[in-house]
C-alpha cells in the first residue's frame, strides 16, 4: 500500500485529500476495538466527489486512514484548536470522544514517530512537490483542501453544521480574491447553507502551506456529509443523486479559482496589504 496517490494536472489548482483513505495496516487494525474498526471518521467518498470536476486540477490523496495518523495535524502534535475538543495526530478516540483502541493498545511516542515517517511525511512530501510544480508552471498555486464530516458531532461542535464550511484561518492563508471566489459560490448555491471561518477555519495543511505573499494560497472546504451521502451512518453509502447536485457548485468554485489564479499579484494580494 502506497501512502499517497498523485493524479497530475497542468492547472494552478491542487486538491488535497488527506482523509478519504481507508487503509489500516494489520498490526494496527488488530488493536482497534469495535468502534475503531468502523472507521466512522473517514471523509467518505470525497475523492470520488471531486474526481474529474476540473480536468486541469492535480489531486494528492492519502491512502491511509486518519486512525493510522492524521495527515491534517501538526506533526509535532500541537493542537489546532486549543481549548476545544479535537482529535490528535494519532487519534485514540473517535469524533464522539469514544476510545478506538483495545485498552492498553494505544500507540506510544516511538510508534507515533514511526507512523509519521511512514505515512504523514510521504503524503506531505508529495503534496509539497505538487504545489511547487504547479507554482513553477503558473507563478502561483492554489491548494484546495477537501474534507467532509457528519453534520452533527456534539463532541466537536454545537448544533448542525452548514453544508459548506470554508476555512482560510480568518483570511490569512489566501488572497482576498481567492476567498471571495469561493464564498461567492457557496453563498449563492441554491438549497445549501454556508459559513466562512466558522468551526472549521482551516486545518494544519491549510495553515502550513498558505503563504499568499509567496504565491501559495490555501483554502479548506469542509462539507457536511449529508450533501453527498445516503446516510451519515453505516454503511456511509455514496448518494449519486445528491452528489451530482453538489458537483455543480463545486465545479463552479474550482473553475472560479482557476480563473482568478492568473490575476493574483504577490504584493497587492497579500492579506492586509493596500490594493
Amino acid at each position: 500500500m502506497q501512502p499517497v496517490e498523485v493524479i497530475r494536472g497542468d492547472g494552478p489548482i491542487v486538491l488535497g485529500v488527506p482523509h478519504a483513505g481507508t487503509f489500516v495496516p494489520d498490526d494496527i487494525r488488530v488493536r482497534l476495538n469495535k468502534t475503531g474498526l468502523q472507521l466512522a471518521d473517514t471523509d467518505w467518498h470525497v475523492d470520488r466527489l471531486y474526481e474529474g470536476l476540473l480536468s486541469s486540477a492535480t489531486m494528492v490523496k492519502a491512502g491511509f486512514h486518519r486512525y493510522v495518523i492524521d495527515a491534517n495535524r501538526d506533526p509535532t502534535g500541537v493542537s489546532l484548536y486549543p481549548g476545544q475538543n479535537t482529535t490528535s495526530l494519532c487519534p485514540t478516540t473517535d469524533f464522539d470522544g469514544r476510545p478506538i483502541y483495545d485498552k492498553g493498545q494505544e500507540p506510544d511516542a516511538a510508534e507515533i514517530e514511526a507512523r509519521r515517517l511512514a505515512w504523514h511525511a510521504p503524503y506531505h512530501a508529495a503534496l509539497e512537490a505538487e504545489i511547487n510544480r504547479v507554482k513553477a508552471l503558473h507563478g502561483v498555486a492554489i491548494l484546495f483542501d477537501c474534507h467532509s464530516i457528519r453534520s452533527v458531532v456534539p463532541f466537536l461542535f454545537d448544533g448542525r453544521l452548514p453544508d459548506f464550511n470554508t476555512g482560510t484561518n480568518n483570511g490569512s492563508t489566501c488572497a482576498q480574491a481567492v476567498e471571495a471566489a469561493v464564498v461567492s459560490h457557496t453563498e449563492t448555491a441554491e438549497g445549501y447553507t454556508s459559513v466562512l471561518n466558522g468551526r472549521f477555519k482551516g486545518g494544519w495543511t491549510t495553515r502550513y502551506y498558505g503563504h499568499p505573499g509567496d504565491g501559495v494560497h490555501a483554502i479548506q472546504m469542509e462539507l457536511a456529509q449529508r450533501t453527498h451521502l445516503a446516510s451519515e451512518d453505516l454503511p456511509f453509502a455514496f448518494d449519486e443523486e445528491k452528489a451530482d447536485r453538489l458537483r455543480g457548485p463545486l465545479k463552479r468554485i474550482l473553475s472560479a479559482l482557476e480563473n482568478v489564479a492568473p490575476t493574483l499579484n504577490k504584493k497587492s494580494e497579500i492579506p492586509g496589504s493596500e490594493q
